[in-house]
């Protein structure tokens, strides 16, 4: 996962960088640079870890660190105490620690360290102004394309044709309408369409029978369903913890209704991300909206935590850390949490902005559990919703509340809050308002001058926002987010909305605009995009239908080797772009095709009996979570480090990651589980039975049944003549009739034709 976003820094993902600078730098910082730094004279053992080059030269004893090879790599061996050198020499690391390494190794080291010493000062050499000046910082510009002729059908089209025009494109041919449909199907709900509403739309004539099919789309529950699910990736929405503890999160599933129900409800987007880091402070006018807004700041709960801390400052920093990130990256497509420990090496970001923004977070209480789980350091307590919260929607996996796990009695001595009685959410509350100080190195108990809360100071070209005294800022910060003055979140979310129907944003590193991203294949396309978006009220429905009504997204994706000798990559989206149905989707389709699809949504989650209890150590628990459910996959539930098997193949998003734009893969795991799955299997035999359940069919009538079912369309004659042979074969070497169309409806279904979108 980690390998998978190339960047146009060097050879290195974002990802990549990501992880050394939010893990690997602050690790040797804290406990390897006072013996092991360029800059002391008395440099211990001849190594340096303080630079890239230092790390593979290594020391007298030799390269500390092998990259992909962790049994060569020294620096693994001392850190597990497994040589003559047991560093640090004190106190050995702590497991997850030392885990952090070596996955770091197994990665190849990435490191993206100019080759100095570290700087231990805290004086940053940023110019600001300077920085204001790079594309991402600047506010959106409306420009008037300059495209002539008919082809063009919207604004979008314009801005697309006048790029052709520049780059000596052409077009390809508008695709033909079952290819449409379907595609919008799955772009929308995540779907494919029955064979009748395949037949109704190619029978349909009038000019607006496309928009027709839009508008019924962007209606059904079934969108908020797949547009949540979107907004989920990047949330790194889960129902448990991971790392070293991974305890459940049982009241998790609050957040995911409410990220589909506001899809569906078509909740301007400047709210929604309002609600999310400040519904708590936000007015509300009776119960059940306080409700919807506790459960909303969820957001900033459910990320990964480590439990196991025992210094209460260095987990309270990490969360802190953990949220800035999320705030940032997934609304501004900015790293800024890379400028914990140092000035951003790439942005125009100073450590000083990073603890301006920790203030806000660090005045902030995160609220994610009980506190009744056996072994866990740290707890917090959860937020109490209106004893009404379950009634309008009953109860069915279990009810609001939690059951006390029995074994923790001693837990009762310890940093455990009251529990409420009723219903409860993760969620987030005021805390302790103040300012932070800068973390020398990003080390807790190395404190430098204090930083008044605030934003980064690039991000603004006038006024910063005034943070008051007695709160903590995050409503200053939520409302800055998604203002005017901002010029990146508009921007970042049109841009993913264009990744998820086209396959590939107009940024392609969806989740980076920074210096070290990928950058705009058409700038002005992007920004009238998000000026278009925010003069429409910030609504997504209103934005997709913009984009899918374009003559642009309706092109067929037929190859055109003029145009692929001047974009080979399809940057400029003259054609429709071959992509593979997602996980969810995939799965849904089968379900679907096969008539075992319940589209009644779950209430809570088969996670919210099971307690606080750590997953990985219940091996009934474990079972019952992976366990198969008829629900679309939206409702499966979500455990890190357990993500059920189909999700996992497919290329599901990491759980513990924001993630805008998954990873895409061709494995030979994928093709096994089609060929073999119980899942596969099962649902081949389901569509079977139901194609053989009229007796009145003949074998290509079937033939022409499993083909418009599964494909929505109809079989060819030498289709149909070899589906007719393989059948007559299975029978003949004495299989059942039920086996032999199981065996043909299971190929259609594991067939490219099925599993992508043209």
């Amino acid at each position: 996962m980690l390998l998978a976003c190339t960047s146009v820094h060097g050879e290195l993902s974002q990802a990549q960088i990501n992880y050394f600078e939010k893990k690997v730098r602050p690790l040797l910082a804290k406990n390897c640079y006072q013996c092991h730094s360029e800059r002391d004279q008395r440099l211990k053992g001849g190594l340096a870890l303080d630079t890239k080059a230092g790390v593979l030269r290594g020391g007298d004893s030799g390269p500390a660190v092998v990259p992909k090879n962790v049994s060569k790599s020294l620096l693994v061996k001392a850190v597990q105490y497994r040589s003559d050198m047991k560093m640090p020499p004190k106190k050995k690391l702590k497991s997850a620690d030392i885990a952090t390494l070596v996955k770091w190794v197994k990665m190849g080291a990435p490191d993206p360290r100019d080759e100095v010493a570290e700087v231990t000062q805290v004086e940053s050499t940023i110019d600001i102004e300077a920085g204001r000046e790079f594309w991402a910082f600047q506010s959106p510009n409306a420009v008037a394309p300059n495209a002539k002729g008919t082809w063009a059908r919207t604004d979008i089209d314009r801005h697309i044709f006048a790029k052709w025009n520049e780059k000596g494109l052409t077009p390809n041919p508008d695709t033909n309408r079952r290819s449409l449909i379907r595609r919008v199907y799955f772009d929308l709900i995540g779907l494919p369409p029955t064979p009748g509403q395949v037949a109704s739309f190619e029978k349909d004539s009038s000019p607006d029978a496309f928009e027709k099919v839009v508008d019924q789309l962007l209606d059904s529950s079934r969108y908020g369903e797949r547009w949540g699910r979107h907004w989920m990736d990047v949330a790194r929405y889960a129902e448990s913890n991971g790392m070293e503890r991974n305890q459940l999160y049982p009241h998790a599933w609050r957040y995911r209704d409410y990220v589909i129900e506001s899809f569906n409800a078509d909740k301007p987007f400047d709210l929604f991300i309002k609600e999310q880091i400040a519904g708590d402070l936000m007015p509300a006018g009776n119960d059940a909206r306080r409700d919807e807004l506790t459960i909303a700041t969820g957001f900033l709960a459910m990320g990964p935590k480590s439990l196991n801390e025992r210094n209460k400052r260095q987990f309270e920093m990490d969360v802190v850390d953990e949220q800035i990130d999320l705030a940032t990256r997934a609304t501004m497509a900015i790293t800024v949490s890379c400028a914990r420990c140092h000035d951003h090496k790439f942005d125009p970001i100073p450590t000083a902005d990073y603890y301006a923004l920790a203030g806000i977070f660090k005045s902030t209480k995160t609220l994610f559990n009980h506190g009744t789980s056996a072994g866990v350091r740290q707890r917090s307590g959860l937020a109490a919703l209106s004893s009404s919260a379950n009634e309008s929607k009953g109860v069915s996996y279990a009810s609001a509340k939690t059951p006390t796990n029995k074994k923790s009695k001693k837990n009762k001595r310890n940093r455990a809050p009251k529990k409420p009685t009723g219903p409860v959410a993760m969620g987030v509350e005021e805390g302790s308002v103040n300012d932070c100080a800068i973390h020398i190195r990003g080390d807790v108990a190395k404190l430098g001058q204090r930083v008044a809360r605030g934003i980064p100071q690039v991000m603004h070209h006038g006024d910063a926002p005034k943070f008051p005294e007695d709160q903590s800022g995050r409503l200053e910060l939520a409302e800055w987010l998604v203002s005017r003055d901002n010029p990146l979140s508009a921007r970042v979310f049109v841009n993913r909305t264009w990744h998820y129907l086209f396959g590939r944003g107009i940024v392609r590193t969806a989740d980076n605009f920074g210096e070290s991203g990928a950058r705009p294949s058409n700038l002005a396309l992007l920004d009238h995009l998000a000026l278009q978006f925010m003069k429409d009220g910030w609504s997504v429905k209103k934005l997709i239908k913009s984009i899918v009504m374009s003559r642009t997204y309706q092109l067929s994706s037929a190859p055109n080797p003029a145009n692929s000798e001047i974009d080979a990559e399809n940057a400029f989206y003259w054609k429709a772009s071959h992509r593979r149905l997602d996980a969810e989707s995939l799965r849904d389709a089968i379900l679907s095709v096969a008539g075992g699809l319940k589209l009644q949504p779950p209430v809570g989650s088969v996670v919210a009996p099971l307690g606080e209890n750590q997953i990985d150590r219940n091996v009934k628990q474990l079972a019952a979570v992976k366990a198969e459910q008829p629900y679309r996959s939206v409702y499966l539930p979500v455990v890190r480090n357990n993500v059920q098997d189909m999700m996992a193949t497919f290329d599901f998003a990491e759980p513990s990651m924001i993630v805008g734009r998954r990873s895409v893969t061709t494995v030979p795991s994928q093709a096994l589980f089609l060929l073999n799955s119980k899942f596969m299997l099962e649902n081949s035999g389901k569509l079977a039975d139901e194609i053989l359940s009229d007796s009145s069919l003949t074998t290509p009538e079937r033939v022409g049944r499993a083909y418009r079912s599964i494909l929505n369309r109809k079989p060819s004659s030498v289709e149909t003549q070899r589906a007719t042979e393989f059948v007559a074969a299975c029978l003949k070497s004495g299989q059942e009739e039920s086996d032999a169309w199981s065996g043909l409806c299971q190929a259609i279904l594991g067939s490219a034709e099925f599993r992508y979108l043209d």
